[in-house]
C-alpha cells in the first residue's frame, strides 16, 4: 500500500554529507518538506595557516537550517550505529560523507541509503570521478541516484541526469554544476522512492572504470607529455592540487591553458612566443600576452599561471615580471615544493 504525500513526507530521514557539494542536497530536501531529524557529517578539521578547527560546509549549512548535527568519529562505532538506528530513519540521504559505509548502516533504514554520486555509473567509481571524467577526456558525465550496498559504488540506480563537460571546464566549475544538478535530482528519485514507484536496475558491470583518491604529487606535469593530456591535467586538478612545474627550482602553478597544434622545434618544457596565427586558435578573450611551453607533442598555451607565494597572473603580467623567461625550460616539480 502507498503512503500518502503527507505521510511519506514527514518520514525520518537523517542526511550525511561533509564537503560543500553535499550542500544543495540538502538546502534542497529540507525545501521540500522532508523531516530532516539529524544531519551527520565529519568532525571539524585543522584548516588554514592557523591549523584551527574548521566546521565542514554541511555543519554550517545544518545549523543555518536550525537541524540538529551528529559529529562522529567513524559510523562503524558501535555506539554510531546506536545513535543512528535510535532516530529510526526511514531512508538515509549520503551525498560526499567522506567514509566507506559498512553493511551494519546500510542496513539501519528500511528504504535503504540513497547517494548522490557525480558521474554516470557505472563509469567512474571511486573518490574522484569527476577529475578522472575530465583527465580521460569524457564528453559528457553526470549524477547517479543509487541504492547503496556494500561494495564501492557498486548499488543499483534509481535515476541518472547526463551534463556534457566543456573545453573550460575544470573539476572546480563541474563540481558546481553536477552539486546543483545532484540536488535537482535527488529531489524528483526520492519523492518517487517514497512513493514506491521506481524500481532500481542493477549496474552493466561489464561498462564499469574505477578511479583512485588524488594525490598532491598528481599534479607535477610532465612536459614529455602530448599537449592535449596536460590540458586535461590542468583543468581536472583545479582547484587541487593544481598542475605545477618548477623553473631552475622555483615551483609554478599553471591554472589555465590550452593545446595549440603546432610544433616550435624546441625540446618539451621550453617556453616559446606564440605566432600571430596561433594566437588566433586561443579561447575567444584569452590575454594577448600568451605564451607557449613545448611539450611532447604540440604546444601549450599558458592562460594563467602563478608563482610560489604570489597571486595567480595572465601570462603578459607574469612575463613582465619575470623577464627573460621565453627560451628557458620548465621541467617537473617535486610535490613537497608545489606551494603557490
Amino acid at each position: 500500500m502507498l503512503e500518502s504525500p503527507e505521510t511519506r513526507d514527514r518520514m525520518s530521514i537523517v542526511f550525511i554529507g561533509t564537503p560543500a557539494f553535499a550542500v544543495p542536497s540538502l538546502r534542497r530536501v529540507v525545501a521540500d518538506g522532508h523531516a530532516v531529524t539529524a544531519v551527520i557529517t565529519q568532525p571539524d578539521r585543522p584548516a588554514g595557516r592557523g591549523r584551527r578547527p574548521s566546521a565542514p560546509p554541511v555543519k554550517l549549512a545544518a545549523a543555518e537550517l536550525g537541524l540538529p548535527v551528529l559529529q562522529p568519529q567513524s559510523l562503524r562505532d558501535p555506539g554510531a550505529l546506536a545513535q543512528v538506528a535510535a532516530l529510526q530513519p526511514a531512508v538515509i540521504l549520503a551525498v560526499a560523507y567522506g567514509q566507506i559505509l559498512r553493511k551494519e548502516f546500510l542496513d539501519i533504514p528500511p528504504r535503504g541509503v540513497l547517494n548522490v554520486h557525480p558521474s554516470l555509473l557505472p563509469r567512474w567509481r571511486g573518490a574522484s570521478p569527476i577529475a578522472s571524467a575530465i583527465l580521460a577526456g569524457d564528453e559528457q558525465t553526470g549524477v547517479t541516484i543509487m541504492l547503496m550496498d556494500a561494495g564501492m559504488d557498486t548499488g543499483p540506480i534509481l535515476a541518472q541526469e547526463r551534463d556534457a563537460i566543456g573545453p573550460a571546464d575544470t573539476t572546480g566549475s563541474l563540481t558546481d554544476r553536477l552539486s546543483a544538478l545532484g540536488a535537482e535530482l535527488l529531489s524528483r528519485t526520492l519523492r518517487g522512492r517514497l512513493a514506491g514507484e521506481i524500481e532500481p536496475q542493477p549496474q552493466d558491470e561489464a561498462r564499469a572504470t574505477t578511479c583512485r583518491l588524488i594525490r598532491k604529487q598528481d599534479g607535477a606535469i610532465d612536459w614529455s607529455a602530448p599537449a592535449i593530456d596536460i590540458w586535461r591535467q590542468v583543468r581536472a586538478y583545479n582547484p587541487w592540487p593544481g598542475a605545477y612545474t618548477a623553473l631552475e627550482g622555483e615551483p609554478l602553478h599553471i591554472w589555465e591553458a590550452w593545446p595549440v597544434g603546432a610544433e616550435s622545434g624546441e625540446p618539451a618544457g621550453a617556453v616559446v612566443a606564440l605566432t600571430a596565427e596561433q594566437r588566433r586558435a586561443l579561447p575567444a578573450g584569452s590575454d594577448p600576452g600568451a605564451f607557449a611551453v613545448q611539450t611532447g607533442r604540440g604546444l601549450l598555451a599558458v592562460l594563467r599561471i602563478q608563482r610560489a607565494g604570489r597571486r595567480a597572473l595572465a601570462p603578459g603580467d607574469f612575463l613582465r615580471g619575470m623577464p627573460g623567461l621565453l627560451g628557458r625550460r620548465l621541467v617537473s616539480s617535486p610535490a613537497g615544493q608545489a606551494k603557490a
